[in-house]
């Protein structure tokens, strides 16, 4: 191979003793881990085996360990088989941990062992981007997504689920049991295999309908009726295609540099509850004193934004439209005018609508608002179909109003929402791959989401900042 770059052969021994050190330069992603671990209070983080025991087989430190699970996560190598492999060729890896060598059960049960503490590392990193001025003035975005658990669809059960997988087997087992009355008309030759065949099929349907049954008995004790075999906590959730069984993570984002603030793993597909939730947990990450929460419609519920608004948090969350009247092409709530100083509202034919009633609906205080000149009135097809337009009013909906405000005077909110918090989700799935988590259980999946939450700010830190301006930071 002449005129080619030659490298040195397999049997050469190495004269001079080269530096691991030399292999790992200055740039290099792992000075950042090394560092920023290194800086850590384990102790006092919650990690176990921080003072190890006088006798028994001496463990590994887990900084150590820490420090080879944020490399696998920053480098889509989130197995801990993989993890072990790393560890015994990657150079990055040997420099990393000092060419120490676990095996793939240690690596799995420092994850499994310690995970309130991996999770706290991940707060403690985003105390790092606070300190080092990385998020916006009091602005987050917050949303949910849907990451796919360790369970097949097909080990999910519903009380829907099952009445229509039981229909499915009863009308199978009806189809061979006329496939067998078919084969008894044809010679012995012919009909004993077809036979046998057939029979083996209706007992492996009556037994799969016997385990429906069972599990059907078992939902109507489950708290929310759903039973998921492989992983308990997993759940069926609604998505835009056809859904998935797994897990609701849900951000609050921060829209300067797209920083995941904070993140929580919920097994409740819908997100109307987590508003003020999120937004509290914000607010406290960031230390700050009044906060400006950015969502979508799928958070607009009354009471949540009540809660922010006393808590002295701005939400921003878009309106769901719900109205059957402007489904039906009439006037909807918003086109009468609320008159606060005089309690009343005003209707599009310019009529005061006085309030009649209140009532408690769901625990909630409603008044409601109508006139008797609707009869009379020549808008009244374009209104209401009844006898007149009734307009309820909740006691706080004040706060609403106020909120709407807000949203018109704040009209690339949205657009905002979309482009900040949006772009981390699509980040963390297309590292995780087709199967997102690899852990069982929430608790579980909670630490392995730390670990991808940790992994993508790290990264998003290192290119704002650059590697070694960021490692100089750490260490002051």
């Amino acid at each position: 191979m002449k005129r080619f770059i030659q490298g040195e052969h397999r049997t050469q021994s190495t004269l001079l003793p080269e530096l691991l050190d030399d292999y790992v330069t200055e740039e290099n992603p792992v000075r950042v881990v090394d560092v920023f671990v290194d800086n850590l209070d384990l102790l006092s983080l919650g990690f176990e085996g921080i003072n190890p025991a006088v006798t028994g087989r001496p463990s590994y430190h887990p900084a150590v360990m820490l420090k080879l699970y944020i490399y696998g996560y920053l480098n889509r190598v989130q197995s801990s088989r993989r993890l072990e492999r790393e560890a015994q060729r990657n150079v990055e890896v040997m420099w990393l941990i000092e060419r120490l060598t676990p095996d793939f059960k240690t690596i799995a049960n420092f994850r499994k062992d310690n995970g309130p503490a991996i999770i706290n590392v991940c707060r403690q990193f985003v105390v790092v981007c606070k300190n080092l001025n990385l998020f916006a003035d009091s602005l987050v975005t917050i949303d949910g997504s849907k990451f796919k658990a360790v369970n097949n669809r097909d080990k999910n059960f519903t009380k829907g689920k099952v009445e229509h997988r039981m229909k499915e087997i009863e009308s199978s087992i009806n189809q061979y049991l006329k496939d067998l009355e078919t084969a008894d008309r044809h010679e012995l030759e012919t009909k004993q295999p077809r036979v046998e065949r057939l029979q083996q099929k209706i007992v492996k349907l009556k037994a799969k309908m016997k385990q429906l049954s069972e599990i059907n008995e078992q939902l109507s004790d489950a708290p929310d009726h759903q039973i998921s075999l492989t992983d308990p906590d997993a759940r069926s959730m609604r998505t835009r295609g056809s859904g998935i069984v797994g897990y609701n993570v849900q951000t609050a984002v921060d829209t300067k540099h797209h920083l995941i603030v904070d993140h929580e793993v919920s097994t409740d597909g819908n997100d109307r509850d987590q508003l003020f939730n999120m937004a509290s947990k914000a607010r406290a990450a960031m230390g700050v004193d009044q906060l400006t929460a950015i969502a979508d419609r799928g958070y607009y519920k009354n009471t949540e934004i009540l809660a922010c608004d006393n808590a002295d948090i701005k939400a921003v969350v878009a309106k769901s439209v719900t109205s059957t009247a402007t489904a039906e092409g009439r006037f909807g709530k918003d086109d009468f005018i609320y008159d606060a100083k005089n309690d009343v509202y005003r209707c599009p034919a310019n009529q005061i609508l006085t309030r009649r009633t209140s009532y408690l609906e769901r625990g909630e205080t409603q008044h409601r608002y109508w006139t008797n000149e609707c009869k009379n009135c020549p808008l009244k097809n374009q209104c209401t179909p009844g006898p007149e337009r009734r307009v309820s009013r909740w006691e706080n909906e004040a706060v609403l109003d106020e909120m709407q405000r807000r949203l018109d005077h704040f009209p690339e909110a949205m657009r905002i929402r979309r482009q900040t918090v949006e772009h981390p989700y699509g980040t963390i799935k297309s590292w995780m791959g087709a199967q997102h988590f690899q852990m069982k259980t929430i608790k579980h999946v909670a630490t392995e989401m730390s670990l991808h939450v940790l992994a993508y700010n790290m990264k998003r830190v290192m290119k704002i900042l650059g590697i070694v301006p960021l490692q100089m930071a750490m260490e002051a």
